[in-house]
């Protein structure tokens, strides 16, 4: 399975997306309120902030800090920083190529920061352009197998637009264009078939295999870059077998 999958599937089952929310809100209130910033308050006119709001529901925040988010970010509200973003390129253990996106208010302090976190972790930090080559921005959705066999799912979503089906062990990815991310959504609400996420992703194009001691590096790697208040997103192309991760769940 690979990092950008795996990862996620790690999460969930740590339960860290409730023991977290409130972090993953900070975030999301950053991305809403830049995403205003930057093309209006408009939900329906402005197709970042309608993701961010979408992705805000997903995580039930509640209405009222989607707007004052929303609010800040036209100016009809004081107190927004003025954030910039960008995204930092490195390399983890066995080489394995991570995207760091961050929103920062200040990026001496945050790259100097996240320099720290891959040194520290069996990594490094790259030049701009050396790992993102390797990744395709698509929608990725994520479905327990318990919910739909795979003909059933591949039928419906390969009609709505989908370009695959992947076998993530326990659970079904479909992955789309971006264009179509939210008619394939529709199409599983539709049929009820509910899906553990649904986001725009960045995936790896081919993935570097490890063994035990360097996926503990790895994932560490990962934890400690999502634990940094200015970084909004990671992305990996590292690969760790079942086997291993059963060992390292032990």
């Amino acid at each position: 399975m690979s990092g950008h999958s795996k990862w996620s599937t790690i999460k969930r089952k740590k339960g860290e997306i409730d023991s977290k929310r409130g972090k993953i809100f900070t975030k999301l209130i950053k991305e809403i309120t830049l995403a205003a910033r930057l093309g209006g308050g408009d939900i329906d006119g402005n197709p970042r902030l309608r993701q961010a709001v979408l992705d805000a529901k997903e995580v039930n925040m509640p209405k009222d800090n989607i707007d004052r988010a929303i609010k800040k970010g036209t100016g009809e509200l004081a107190g927004a920083a003025a954030y910039e973003e960008t995204t930092y390129e490195g390399y983890g253990p066995a080489g394995v190529a991570v995207l760091v996106d961050v929103m920062t208010d200040n990026k001496n302090r945050t790259v100097a920061e996240i320099r720290h976190i891959f040194s520290k972790h069996g990594g490094n930090l790259g030049e701009h352009g050396c790992v993102s080559w390797m990744f395709e921005t698509k929608g990725s959705i994520v479905i327990d197998k318990k919910t739909v066999t795979e003909d059933e799912l591949m039928e419906a979503v390969l009609d709505a637009g989908a370009e695959d089906v992947r076998d993530q062990g326990g659970e079904w990815e479909v992955i789309t264009d971006t264009a179509n991310f939210e008619k394939v959504k529709k199409i599983l609400a539709e049929k009820q078939w509910k899906y553990l996420e649904a986001k725009i992703d960045k995936i790896p194009q081919n993935t570097v295999s490890l063994d035990q001691t360097r996926a503990e590096q790895m994932l560490k790697l990962m934890e400690k870059l999502e634990d940094n208040d200015d970084v909004q997103h990671v992305y990996a192309n590292f690969d760790i077998s079942d086997e291993i991760m059963e060992r390292l769940g032990q």
